[in-house]
C-alpha cells in the first residue's frame, strides 16, 4: 500500500473511498481532472498533473500497474516500482487525490469482461504486442467510470494509446474529455519513459539516444521526398 506523506494529498484504495471523495468535490461544484499512471513516475508524468492542475479544479494521479495490458510475464514483474517516491513526488506536485487500487480491487474475483480495442488499436504497437490495447482500454474505462472525472490527460508519448483511449471514449459514450499533452525530453531528446530505467548501463542509454534524432531525419527526408534518406 501506498502511504500519503502530506495532509494535503489524500490516498485511497478503494473504488468506494474514490466515489465518495468525488462526490464531495462535485456537490460543492468543483471540476475533476484524472492522470492515470503505472508509476514509476518523472518529469513526463509531472508535466501531466501541472496540465491538470491548470485547468481543473481537483486532480486525481492514479497508479495501478496494469496486469491485463502485458503479453509478457516477465516484462509485468520487471516492471519499476517505486511506491513511496511516486507518492512524495505527486504531493510536492500538488496533486489532490492519489488513487492506489490493488489487482484485487480493480478486478476482482469473478471479473469477466474485457473491451476488444479494434481500428486505431490495430497495427503499429498493438500489431506486435496482441491484446495489449484491449487491456489498456479496459483498464482506462474502469478508471474513467470509478473517478468520473471530467478530463483525463495523457502524454502524446503513447500516441496510438492516446486514440484508442479517445476511440473507447467515445464509442462507449463516456462523458469525459480526453487531452493529450506535449511529450517531455530528456536533453539529448530520449522521451522521458519509466522504461528508460531498465537501460543496461550508458551503452544502452547512448543507443537510445540516438533514435529521436534519427526520427527526425527520417521524418525530414519524407517530407522532403526522399523516403530513402538524403
Amino acid at each position: 500500500m501506498l502511504k500519503t506523506l502530506t495532509p494535503e494529498m489524500r490516498t485511497v484504495h478503494t473504488v468506494e473511498a474514490l466515489r465518495r471523495i468525488v462526490r464531495g468535490w462535485k456537490q460543492d461544484g468543483l471540476t475533476v481532472g484524472l492522470v492515470p499512471t503505472m508509476g514509476a513516475l518523472h518529469d513526463g508524468h509531472l508535466s501531466l498533473v501541472r496540465a491538470a492542475l491548470r485547468t481543473m479544479d481537483r486532480v486525481i494521479v492514479s497508479i495501478f500497474v496494469n496486469p491485463t495490458q502485458f503479453d509478457n510475464p516477465a516484462d509485468l514483474g520487471s516492471y519499476p516500482r517505486t511506491g513511496d517516491e511516486d507518492a512524495r513526488m505527486l504531493a510536492e506536485a500538488g496533486t489532490h487525490l492519489l488513487y492506489a487500487p490493488t489487482v484485487d480491487e480493480m478486478y476482482p474475483p469473478g471479473f469477466a469482461t474485457r473491451i476488444s480495442a479494434g481500428g486505431v488499436a490495430e497495427g503499429l504497437c498493438g500489431a506486435h504486442r496482441p491484446g495489449h490495447f484491449d487491456g489498456v482500454a479496459t483498464v482506462v474505462c474502469k478508471l474513467f467510470l470509478q473517478s468520473q472525472a471530467d478530463a483525463a490527460f495523457f502524454g502524446e508519448k503513447d500516441f496510438q494509446q492516446v486514440h484508442v483511449v479517445r476511440r473507447m471514449a467515445t464509442d462507449l459514450d463516456i462523458p469525459i474529455r480526453v487531452v493529450a499533452c506535449p511529450t517531455r525530453r530528456e536533453a539529448d531528446g530520449l522521451a522521458m519513459s519509466s522504461r528508460n530505467r531498465r537501460l543496461a548501463g550508458a551503452g544502452e542509454r547512448d543507443r537510445a539516444g540516438v533514435l529521436p534524432a534519427a526520427l527526425t531525419d527520417a521524418a525530414r527526408d519524407i517530407a522532403a521526398g526522399r523516403p530513402g534518406g538524403a
